[in-house]
């Protein structure tokens, strides 16, 4: 029986989807996480600033890479929504204590998101390649 090419991530240390996707899918030495959300993964609560937000986020996409056997310092591809553009800068400071350099690459968009101010998704390397 062939192996298979993915396998799913997950953790209860993030908050469990609330639709029909993976917190995660480990597939050829990467981890590509869902969009996290603010959403506290044992009380189901969403903090009212953007700060405390943007750390739950943080907090659980580094949960579902923990849970791959990986960390946010494996990260290559970041995506970033934001309720308003504005708070990017506010995010830079945060999102410099959960990444190190090099930093993966990003982009930061503008969404509409509702209920929260931020979501963000990433794709994280789980080998290290050789150089």
């Amino acid at each position: 029986m062939p192996l298979p090419i993915r396998r799913e991530v997950k953790t209860s240390d993030a908050p469990p989807p609330s639709f029909s996707y993976s917190q995660g899918i480990v597939a050829q030495g990467l981890v590509f996480i869902a969009g996290q959300v603010p959403k506290h993964p044992t009380t189901g609560e969403i903090a009212e600033s953007f700060a405390d937000q943007a750390r739950q986020v943080l907090d659980n996409l580094s949960s579902v890479a923990r849970a791959a056997g990986t960390s946010l310092e494996n990260a290559v591809r970041v995506n970033v929504y934001l309720d308003d553009i504005a708070s990017v800068y506010e995010l830079e400071e945060i999102y410099r204590t959960y990444f190190t350099p090099p930093f993966p690459v990003r982009t930061t968009v503008q969404a509409g998101l509702r209920g929260f101010m931020i979501e963000i998704d990433a794709i994280v390397a789980t080998e290290v390649e050789s150089a």
